[in-house]
């Protein structure tokens, strides 16, 4: 998501973390969660992808427990989780059911949690640290936005129709 700050969203993802819910959150922008606050906070990882795009995914995925990744719930959203987005505006949040598009989404989520090059980590001070890539991992030097990029243009050239013969 782009802006984390929503009071009650914070509380409720501090409250599955304190019960044991490892939590990952890719948040662009302004985030008042502080992660890895021992004790408090320990179970939760957040961090931000800043490329040459300013684009910011809004995929929501619950494992709710489930060992298949594509069996947990999949949602696809335009709030931020604001006050003033899930409180003062109209926002859409939708279920993805279809299995063929989980998959899509998994992948676009492993693929930004794998980010080395663009991805800074947030501390539990508030400050950030960029991640640094491993010298001979060629993918993880590409970053997340260029890894996509790639793979849509590879699954285009699959499914470019044929010249025509005149």
């Amino acid at each position: 998501m782009n802006q984390l700050e929503d009071r009650e969203v914070c509380e409720a993802l501090l409250s599955a973390a304190q019960a044991g819910v490892d939590i990952d959150l890719i948040v662009r922008g302004f985030c008042t969660l502080r992660p890895g606050v021992p004790g408090v906070s320990d179970r939760i990882r957040i961090f931000s992808v800043i490329g040459r795009f300013l684009e910011h995914s809004r995929i929501y995925y619950f494992q709710n427990g489930e060992e298949d990744p594509l069996a947990g719930e999949y949602y696809l959203g335009s709030a931020d989780w604001m006050e003033r987005n899930l409180s003062d505006r109209v926002e859409a949040i939708t279920p993805i059911r279809a299995r063929p598009l989980r998959q899509r989404l998994w992948e676009i989520l492993q693929v930004m949690l794998a980010d080395q090059r663009q991805a800074w980590d947030l501390r539990p001070d508030g400050s950030y640290a960029q991640r640094q890539p491993p010298a001979e991992d060629g993918q993880a030097a590409l970053g997340s936005q260029q890894v996509l990029m790639d793979l849509a243009r590879r699954r285009a050239e699959l499914t470019e129709p044929a010249p025509c013969q005149g």
